[in-house]
C-alpha cells in the first residue's frame, strides 16, 4: 500500500512535467508515446518488481494475436486469452502464494490491463470487420479504423497515468489526447455543434485536480480513523449476533460498509487527479463555459451515498468498468445480459469465492429492484410530498441491500459469508427472490415506456446526464444516439 501511495504520488509529479514539458505542441506523439510506456513500466518494476513482466507478457500476447487472427475473430480469442491469463495469475496468487492477503497483488493492474486488452480488440473488430450500419451510436462512436502500431498499443495498456489504478479509458480518447486532438473534439462534444469560442484554448486541469486531491486527503484521513473503528468482520461477531437488536446490527452493517468505501474513493480519485493533472480527462464546456475533467472519472460520491435504487448506486460506482462490462458484454448478449455481465464482474475481479457470492446475491437485488421500481413507482410521484417519503425509504433500503450485497466481497471465504447471511436468515435473498414471483420481470419491461413518460423533471434530467456520460447497463436511447452521431461525424471531418 505505501509503495502504491508513493508511486501515485511519483506520477502526479509526472503527469505535471509531462504536461508542461512534452505537451503535444511541444513535441511528437512519439516522444509522448515512448515516455508515457517507460515511465509506466518503471512505476510497475518499482511497485511490484519482476511481477511486472505479467504485464508486458499478456499486452505482447494479446498484440500477437491481434496480428496474426485477424479482425474477424480476433475479439474472441483476446477476450478468452486476456481474462484466462488473468484468472491464472489471480489463481496462483491467492491459492499459492498467499490468500487473503493484498501483498504484491500485481493482479490489480493486470484487471485494468485486461479492461483495456478487450475493450480495443472490439472496438478493432467493430470498425475494421462489422458494418456500419450494424453497430450501435456508442460503437460506431467508439469503433476503432486501423490497427495501432505495437508502441501505440504498449502505451495505451502500459502509461503510467494509469497503469496501477486506471481508469480504464477509450483507445481513441487516449491517441486523441496523446496526439492533442482533445480540446478541440470535446468541445464539439459538450456542445453538439462546432463552436470556435473556445476552440483555441488549452484549459488548465489545476482547479480539478486541486479538488480531487482534496477529496483524496479527506477520504484518506476517514481511512485511518473511522474505518479501523468500524470494521465489516464485526457483523460476524459471535456476541454481537446474540446481543444485538435487528435495527441495531443493519445500522452497524450500514455504517461499516460505508467505512469501507473511502478507500476506493481515495484510489480512484487520485488515479482521475493524475490523468487531468497530465492534461487527459477534458470533456468540454457546460452551458457557462466552465471546463469539465471527468471524461475518464471512475465514481460520483455524492450519487453513491445518496443513491435510491441499486441501479442508481451501480452506475455512479466503478463507472469505467460499468462501461467495459457493458460494451464488451451487456449490449453484445444474446440472452440473458444481466446474468452473464455479473457473471463475467465476477471472474474478473477475482478468484475468491466471497466475489461471487457477491454478484450472484447483485442478481437477485438488480432484478428485484427493477421490478419493484417499474411496478409501483409511478404511485408515489404524484405529489412532492409523497415522493419525498419515497426516495427516503428507497434510500434507506438502497443502502441496506448494498451492504448485505457486499459483505461477501470484503469477508472473501465462504464460511464468514455465510455465517453472516444465515444470521440474517438469508432474509433479503427470500424477499427478493418473492418480488420476482410477484412482479414478472416481463410485466416490468412492457410498462418501462409508460414510466418514462410520468418520470418527474428532475429525474429525467438526471437520466440524461448520466446517458450522456455513457453511464448506464440500459441499452442506448434514440436521442443519445442522435447527438453521438453527430458528435462522430464532426470528429471525422476534424481528423
Amino acid at each position: 500500500q505505501v509503495n502504491f501511495v508513493v508511486c501515485q504520488l511519483f506520477a502526479l509529479l509526472a503527469a505535471v512535467w509531462f504536461r508542461t514539458y512534452l505537451h503535444s505542441s511541444k513535441t511528437s506523439p512519439f516522444i509522448r508515446h515512448v515516455v508515457a510506456t517507460f515511465l509506466g513500466l518503471y512505476l510497475a518494476l518499482f511497485c511490484f518488481g519482476w511481477y511486472a513482466l505479467h504485464f508486458v507478457i499478456q499486452s505482447g500476447i494479446s498484440y500477437y494475436i491481434m496480428i496474426i487472427i485477424g479482425v474477424e475473430n480476433m475479439h474472441k480469442y483476446c477476450f478468452v486469452f486476456a481474462l484466462g491469463y488473468l484468472t491464472v495469475c489471480q489463481i496462483t496468487r491467492v491459492y499459492i502464494f498467499d490468500y487473503g492477503q493484498y501483498s504484491a497483488d500485481f493482479s490489480g493492474p493486470m484487471m485494468i490491463i485486461t479492461q483495456k486488452i478487450t475493450s480495443l480488440a472490439f472496438e478493432i473488430h467493430d470498425g475494421m470487420f462489422r458494418k456500419n450500419e450494424d453497430l450501435t451510436p456508442s460503437q460506431r462512436c467508439l469503433a476503432v479504423r486501423r490497427m495501432p502500431s505495437l508502441l501505440e498499443y504498449l502505451s495505451y495498456n502500459c502509461n503510467f497515468m494509469g497503469i496501477l489504478a486506471g481508469p480504464l479509458c477509450s483507445y481513441k480518447d487516449y491517441i486523441t489526447f496523446i496526439e492533442g486532438r482533445s480540446y478541440q473534439l470535446q468541445q464539439s462534444e459538450a456542445n453538439g455543434k462546432e463552436d470556435t469560442k473556445y476552440e483555441q484554448t488549452d484549459p488548465s486541469p489545476n482547479i480539478a485536480v486541486a479538488q480531487k486531491l482534496l477529496i483524496c486527503g479527506l477520504s484518506l484521513l476517514f481511512h485511518m480513523t473511522v474505518t479501523k473503528t468500524l470494521p465489516v468482520e464485526y457483523n460476524i461477531d459471535d456476541n454481537f449476533r446474540a446481543t444485538a437488536s435487528w435495527p441495531v446490527r443493519f445500522f452497524y452493517l450500514y455504517m461499516s460498509l460505508m467505512a469501507a468505501r473511502p478507500k476506493y474513493y481515495f484510489a480512484w480519485t487520485l488515479a482521475d487527479a493524475i490523468n487531468n493533472a497530465a492534461g487527459f480527462g477534458f470533456r468540454g464546456y457546460d452551458k457557462n463555459g466552465v471546463t469539465r475533467w471527468d471524461l475518464i472519472s471512475n465514481l460520483r460520491i455524492q450519487q453513491i451515498e445518496f443513491s435510491t435504487s441499486f441501479k442508481m448506486f451501480l452506475d455512479n460506482w466503478n463507472i469505467q468498468t460499468a462501461l467495459w462490462l457493458k460494451r464488451v458484454c451487456y449490449e453484445r448478449a444474446t440472452f440473458s445480459p444481466t446474468i452473464q455481465t455479473f457473471i463475467l464482474s465476477a471472474i474478473w475481479h477475482g478468484v475468491y469465492p466471497g466475489y461471487y457470492l457477491t454478484f450472484l446475491t447483485g442478481v437477485l437485488m438488480t432484478l428485484a429492484a427493477r421490478a419493484i421500481r417499474n411496478n409501483i413507482r409511478q404511485y408515489f410521484v404524484g405529489s412532492p410530498a409523497v415522493k419525498l417519503c419515497y426516495d427516503i425509504i428507497t434510500w434507506m433500503t438502497t443502502q441496506v441491500a448494498i451492504s448485505y450485497t457486499v459483505v461477501p466481497f470484503v469477508l472473501l471465504s465462504v464460511k464468514p459469508s455465510f455465517t453472516f447471511y444465515s444470521s440474517c436468515y438469508f432474509c433479503l435473498h427470500i424477499a427478493s427472490i418473492l418480488v420476482l414471483l410477484v412482479f414478472p420481470l416481463k410485466r416490468t419491461q412492457k410498462g418501462s415506456k409508460k414510466l418514462e413518460s410520468i418520470q418527474p423533471v428532475w429525474s429525467k434530467k438526471l437520466e440524461e446526464e448520466n446517458l450522456l456520460q455513457k453511464n448506464s447497463y440500459s441499452t442506448t436511447n434514440n436521442s443519445f444516439g442522435q447527438k453521438q452521431e453527430i458528435t462522430c461525424r464532426y470528429q471525422a471531418l476534424k481528423q
